[in-house]
């Protein structure tokens, strides 16, 4: 391109637009976003709602933040899907905030952590983070039923009757009672994730009002539930969890933050693990 001209067709020199450039302003440094706890998340690449539910409960937490990487998956919902993201817990792990320490890591996938196995998760997330507090939302879970009491579960999932056993089998196997389960049988994720607030909530007090149970586990990360725990509470008298409830509730207790958030319901009233 040519020189600039103007209307009369003379060269026009061109305005400098750099007008101050100070090199090395005076600043400070502070503890940042995440000045009390950095908690890591190993997220589905199909999942749509566990960074918001943590990000709704955190925002109560000024000096706390997550950081999240999502992990490759199959959005259908079979033990062999599941499986087959067990060789990449590791790598996924190593790419959050490389280089900077992390309080907590969790991984997101509920039925994927009981395929796998809750140590082994565990154990392929200190391989990349060695020596940081390691969760799951089936570890937290059984962590926020021994807080809140609850040893007969109603469990309500999205998944497959063959899954469902697996886990009842599973947590009954841990010496948990699990009398009544109900199912949205909706096996993709990109399903399970619109499954309403209205439906979840509607469900949950039809299976926790079953005299048979202490209280209700919403299982799998792509269901919802902060903003009616309490709701579904007050309406039970009896505790309700989820997957990502208890999950953001242990990773930060793993982390040292024992604050409470009365918002969320009887757990988040809950100090210790």
């Amino acid at each position: 391109m040519g020189q600039p001209q103007n209307a009369a067709g003379a060269a026009v020199e061109p305005e400098s637009t750099l007008l101050v450039n100070r090199r090395n302003m005076p600043h400070e440094i502070d503890g940042g976003l995440a000045a009390r706890a950095r908690l890591g998340l190993v997220i589905l690449s199909s999942d749509h709602t566990v960074e918001y539910e943590f990000h709704k409960i955190l925002q109560e937490l000024p000096g706390v933040a997550v950081y999240g990487a999502r992990i490759r998956n199959s959005p259908n919902i079979t033990p062999e899907t599941l499986a087959d993201m067990e060789g990449r817990i590791a790598q996924t792990t190593d790419l959050i905030l490389p280089g900077m320490p992390l309080d907590s890591v969790a991984y997101g996938c509920t039925s994927a952590s009981m395929v796998i196995g809750e140590e082994r998760v565990s154990e392929l997330i200190r391989t990349a983070r060695p020596g940081v507090p390691a969760t799951n939302p089936v570890t937290a879970a059984r962590a926020a039923f021994a807080a809140l009491g609850m040893r007969r579960i109603a469990l309500l999932t999205p998944y497959s009757d063959e899954i469902n056993q697996r886990m009842r089998g599973y947590f009954e196997a841990c010496g948990l009672g699990v009398p009544v389960m109900g199912s949205f049988n909706e096996e993709d994720d990109n399903v399970a994730a619109r499954v309403s607030l209205a439906s979840i909530r509607d469900a949950a007090l039809e299976l926790g009002q079953e005299d048979s149970v202490d209280g209700v586990f919403v299982s799998c990360t792509s269901l919802r539930l902060i903003e009616v725990v309490s709701e579904i509470e007050d309406a039970l008298g009896k505790p309700v969890t989820s997957s990502n409830h208890a999950l953001a509730w242990h990773s930060l207790r793993l982390a040292g933050i024992d604050d409470t958030v009365p918002s969320q319901g009887k757990l988040f009233r809950e100090s210790g693990v």
